[in-house]
């Protein structure tokens, strides 16, 4: 499907050779965390051959800001921003008060340090937050994280809660032999808290991330199971414009699965692009190679490296692949 005629100047300088109208960016703005989750994918950083342009030196606040008020004026309207842990940043609440007025900002966490931060950042600005939380037993938690820290994150969502950070999502990485029997639990924190999604996602066992902890057709079999149990227990379904993931009204939780992989219509409706900490403008998170730095660009230049990444996006899933 090739470019819609009609379009001004801008709409085609967003849009990929798919159609795909870019509207979102993710950034990293660290890469350190104080995790180590069994199947980290570090947004696409160094584990998947990605190569940085700065040494690993992450942006500093004014970069950061300067590319997001271009992409502000090429029609990006929202900004999702990630780590690592991006709460061990120390100027996290100045980025997020800097960012360009007309963006809807959010944060995906791991929630350990929400309790300390959560007011703060909502007063700079923040809408939302997306917590990382893959089990409700300490023990599995401490298995999946290599860290003790569950009390604290459930602090922290409370905390994100409290603060107004809503709807706060929790985003559970379907881990078969893991955490297939709390499905339920997850859905009664939901009912029992009317602000809070759960968001299942399927594991993206590719490029070394899953660390070979399970077989990348049980974790699909499984997604498409539980999708098919909402999809007849449902009493309401939306169909949301991200991905044309569905959101699932469970009798009175909130749920929606992400199934990303060998999905055509999840990459037919992507549009979204990623910032990695050190600076490189990735186009899709599965692809490498691709990458366009924004190192010590300003203005035009930076204009152009965004129209280089958009013109580099292609659907990681195909007929062919999926």
């Amino acid at each position: 499907m090739g470019k819609l005629s009609g379009m001004n100047q801008t709409d085609a300088l967003m849009t990929d050779s798919f159609g795909r109208r870019i509207t979102d960016v993710r950034v990293a703005v660290n890469s350190a965390c104080n995790l180590h989750c069994l199947y980290c994918h570090h947004e696409g950083e160094v584990v998947n051959g990605c190569v940085h342009a700065g040494a690993g030196e992450p942006l500093t606040k004014e970069e950061l800001i300067e590319v997001l008020t271009v992409l502000q004026a090429l029609g990006v309207r929202t900004v999702k921003l990630t780590g690592g842990e991006p709460t061990l940043r120390a100027d996290l609440a100045e980025i997020i008060r800097a960012v360009p007025s007309g963006m809807e900002i959010s944060l995906t966490t791991n929630g350990t340090r929400l309790k300390e931060r959560a007011a703060e950042l909502k007063a700079a600005g923040l809408s939302r937050v997306n917590i990382s939380l893959d089990t409700l037993k300490r023990d599995r938690y401490e298995k999946i994280t290599g860290r003790d820290l569950l009390p604290a994150v459930r602090e922290g969502l409370q905390a994100a809660l409290d603060a107004g950070l809503t709807p706060v999502k929790l985003n559970v990485v379907l881990l078969p032999g893991f955490n297939d029997d709390e499905i339920d639990d997850f859905l009664e924190l939901s009912r029992t808290n009317p602000d809070v999604i759960i968001q299942f996602i399927e594991l993206m066992d590719v490029n070394g991330w899953g660390d070979g902890v399970l077989e990348g057709e049980r974790n699909a079999a499984f997604a498409a199971e539980l999708e098919g149990r909402f999809s007849r227990e449902a009493e309401a379904v939306e169909t949301r414009r991200m991905h044309h993931r569905r959101q699932y009204r469970l009798h009175g939780a909130t749920a929606e699965i992400v199934r990303p992989m060998h999905n055509l219509e999840f990459c037919a409706n992507c549009n979204r692009i990623r910032i990695t900490s050190d600076g490189l403008l990735k186009p899709c998170l599965l692809r490498t190679g691709n990458e366009v730095s924004l190192k010590g660009k300003h203005g035009e230049e930076l204009v152009s490296a965004v129209a280089q990444a958009v013109a580099n996006r292609s659907p990681y899933f195909t007929e062919e692949a999926a």
